[in-house]
């Protein structure tokens, strides 16, 4: 693995737009990465192995609920930072940034937004140092981009709840402490539950010979006859708004995550561009490779943009699914077609473990369709400007 010489483009100068802790906060992530995901990730990745060492490392930098209060042990920043630190964390890996975001996101959130004060107080705290790691069940085998119609359920049975079904493609299952999963009661309303491991009759499998999130744990979440407690249900909020609401949360910190991803095969491809003699010069001196470098940083600067301008109607409360769902698609479409151009600016150096580029390629295919597909968002933002579902 070569060292890590990164250096982050900023092009439109927005590093003045930022805040002095937004500058703090981003700048420990950066070095965190550097120090502890660039020495090791390449092997991790060829390995397809999580490196669990990192986890303390997630929670020094903020990266487990950075936006929760600090009264539940997270950091208590705003949505800029917490994009930030996803930016970050992506450009050293989409699966560790996957790692973070699943925790903040999808477990942190709906304990914080929709849990009981007794539930807070018992999960988040260990949530946010890495004591306790979660995962969240939405996805079935058979119910991905449709999630209404997922057969996971549960049965009140007195003084528990009788849990079945499965879920697949969850990130964390094989080692997460507790899952948040969304199932239908017996009149088919959609409810979040907090399933811990070692309940009797749940299991998380793993999921092998991935080619992309190699160094990120993917698994299943098997239920059969696991009695859950009465009260590990989430009351706050039930019906499909509910997971949806915590896939906002993840889809913005993709928005961000992604352009880290692209930052880095950007810096990658112009440092080889500058260093690659050809012809008697350097490769970055011909003009199709200045045409690749240049579309490259036009488009993670208006990606830079787009998210930064989320990030304020997030920190107002008013940024909306849509919005939030153009962020996503438009950000990791960039970000995969930079990274697509950049391993040809490395020629057949790009596909080697020397260099970061082919394992974000790799990763960033499960991006742009997890957390709702690149066709999917498109349209959430036709029904949005038209007024009409097309979903049906």
């Amino acid at each position: 693995m070569r060292p890590d010489l990164f250096e982050a483009p900023d092009y439109y100068n927005l590093d003045e737009l930022l805040s002095e802790e937004h500058k703090l906060v981003r700048d420990a992530a950066r070095q965190w990465v550097k120090r502890d995901i660039s020495p090791i990730i390449e092997e991790f990745a060829q390995k397809a192995e999580f490196p669990k060492q990192i986890i303390g490392g997630l929670a020094e930098i903020g990266a487990f609920g950075p936006y929760i209060p600090m009264e539940y042990g997270g950091a208590g920043l705003d949505q800029i930072s917490y994009g930030l630190i996803m930016q970050e964390i992506e450009r050293g890996d989409s699966g560790v940034r996957s790692t973070a975001s699943v925790q903040s996101s999808l477990v942190m959130y709906p304990i914080f937004a929709y849990g009981t004060e007794e539930q807070r107080k018992k999960y988040l705290p260990k949530l946010a140092t890495g004591e306790y790691m979660g995962c969240f069940g939405l996805t079935e085998p058979d119910h991905g981009s449709n999630p209404s119609g997922m057969v996971t359920n549960f049965k009140d049975k007195g003084d528990h709840f009788l849990l079945n079904g499965a879920k697949l493609w969850i990130s964390n299952s094989p080692f997460a402490d507790i899952a948040v999963v969304w199932a239908k009661n017996e009149e088919g309303r959609i409810h979040g539950l907090i399933v811990e491991r070692g309940m009797e009759g749940f299991s998380t499998p793993e999921t092998h010979n991935k080619w992309s999130l190699r160094a990120s744990a993917t698994g299943e979440l098997i239920f059969d006859n696991v009695r859950v407690p009465k009260e590990n249900l989430l009351p706050g909020k039930n019906g499909l708004g509910a997971p949806l609401g915590c896939l906002d949360s993840a889809r913005y910190g993709i928005a961000w995550g992604a352009i880290g991803a692209a930052m880095d095969c950007y810096d990658t491809a112009l440092r080889y561009a500058k260093e690659r003699i050809q012809f008697g010069k350097p490769i970055a001196a011909t003009q199709l490779q200045q045409k690749k470098l240049a579309e490259m940083i036009t488009e993670i600067t208006k990606a830079q943009l787009l998210a930064f301008r989320l990030g304020q109607l997030k920190n107002e409360g008013r940024a909306t699914t849509a919005q939030i769902s153009m962020a996503k698609r438009n950000n990791v479409d960039m970000a995969i077609k930079i990274a697509r151009e950049a391993r040809q600016v490395l020629g057949g150096m790009g596909i080697t473990g020397e260099y970061s580029i082919m394992r974000h390629m790799m990763n960033l295919e499960s991006v742009i369709t997890y957390e709702g597909t690149h066709d999917i968002h498109l349209l959430i933002t036709g029904a949005d400007i038209t007024g009409l579902n097309a979903f049906k």
